[in-house]
């Protein structure tokens, strides 16, 4: 698969904001239990050199809007809140969780619409970014004004100090995900993009997808304390 030009991509609230506690685990963090559903992928042929990656037992929630396939996982207990139990997998994310927050623009961590009064927040590591470059991708889902804070304080990989971006508009780019075709072993991965893969790409019809990725555009960098205090402030 011939990659795009690797952009910048992000990995991985008020005073009076939620608290972190123990309890508290984002909406889209993989349990203990969920585990990848074993695959019986399929390559139908759309034309020379053309194909399409499917499920033998297909259903429509297993495609993105755009079409894209993705990969399977199971989901484990929810609570009375619908909310995802059991212990969290800090370093990963469910992917249909992930997938259902990006689409919808809702906080990573309480599912509740992720817009506040000054825009999308969206988080990256401490140093991880180059502003620089002409656009940035993040896979992370963005937080609302509530959850800010504890956000920041939650993910190891933040460090409690992360790069905040203030967004107007983040609209999607692509997908991260493997892309696969015909090997040795029958229908296999055949490429591991280390970029995330627009919906533009010729080849995304045979990608499988485990992440939703979108562009910021319209954005700032700034402070989280100041950003927690101008939330405060705005009515």
């Amino acid at each position: 698969m011939t990659q795009a030009p690797a952009p910048t991509l992000l990995l991985h609230t008020r005073e009076n904001t939620v608290r972190t506690k123990p309890t508290l685990v984002p909406y889209v963090v993989q349990r203990e239990g969920e585990e990848a559903a074993p695959n019986n992928l399929l390559l139908t042929t759309l034309g020379p050199g053309k194909y399409r990656l499917r499920y033998a037992d297909e259903a429509p929630a297993d495609r993105d809007l755009r079409g894209v396939l993705w990969a399977r996982c199971s989901s484990g207990p929810v609570d009375d809140d619908r909310m995802p139990t059991g212990k969290p997998q800090w370093r990963m994310m469910h992917p249909l969780r992930q997938r259902a927050t990006m689409q919808a623009m809702r906080c990573q961590v309480c599912v509740k619409p992720a817009r506040t009064p000054l825009g999308y927040v969206f988080l990256s590591g401490p140093d991880t970014m180059d502003t620089s470059q002409t656009q940035i991708l993040t896979a992370q889902p963005p937080v609302c004004a509530r959850h800010v804070r504890a956000s920041a304080e939650l993910c190891p990989h933040l460090d409690g100090r992360p790069m905040v971006f203030l967004a107007q508009s983040a609209p999607l780019y692509g997908v991260s995900g493997v892309g696969y075709g015909y090997g040795s072993q029958g229908v296999q991965v055949v490429n591991r993009p280390d970029s995330p893969i627009p919906y533009n790409h010729p080849l995304i019809s045979t990608v499988l997808a485990s992440q939703l990725v979108r562009r910021l555009s319209s954005f700032r960098l700034v402070d989280l304390d100041e950003l927690v205090q101008e939330l405060e402030r705005t009515p």
